[in-house]
């Protein structure tokens, strides 16, 4: 037996309590490069806590389809964590508040096209679920000591529906 959510589209304004959205939407903040680039400044709260430091790393997930079956939630209680796609491909972003220490009801977003986004710390998030191969992002989240991965396997599933 499972719970049903349907996915709704990634906007700056659903996402805020769970972290940003990040992409190249309406005018640059600045034109640089002779003119020739447009720069979209600053898009992330980039948080990597007390003795951690900036890393990229490159994730190759396998794609999932739809409808999903949502059982495990991950937090990282150290730093935040952004995933920037390297493909013009959808990807399903799935957030839960956090409820006197495990997730909420969660919520399921669709990106478009070129859209990433940066989880803020100790927000509750399924795994990397591409829709389409490949599957490659570039993430950047925290590098350093101490135990940054919480996960929660849910008692009853949520079945994600478009």
């Amino acid at each position: 037996m499972s719970r049903e959510i349907r996915t709704e589209p990634l906007t700056r304004e659903a996402f805020a309590p769970f972290g940003d959205v990040i992409e190249a939407a309406g005018p640059p903040d600045k034109i640089i490069n002779e003119g020739l680039c447009g720069r979209h400044h600053d898009l992330a709260r980039l948080d990597f806590g007390e003795g951690g430091r900036a890393g990229i790393s490159v994730f190759d997930a396998e794609p999932r389809a739809l409808p999903y079956k949502l059982d495990l939630l991950e937090r990282h209680p150290e730093g935040s964590q952004a995933f920037l796609p390297l493909s013009l491909s959808a990807f399903l972003v799935i957030v839960a508040p956090d409820d006197t220490g495990r997730p909420g009801t969660p919520r399921a977003f669709v990106t478009t096209p070129g859209q990433g986004v940066n989880l803020l710390r100790n927000t509750w998030h399924g795994v990397l679920t591409p829709l389409a191969a490949p599957g490659l992002f570039a993430v950047v989240d925290r590098i350093g000591l101490g135990a940054n991965l919480q996960e929660h396997r849910l008692d009853m599933p949520w079945q994600i529906t478009d």
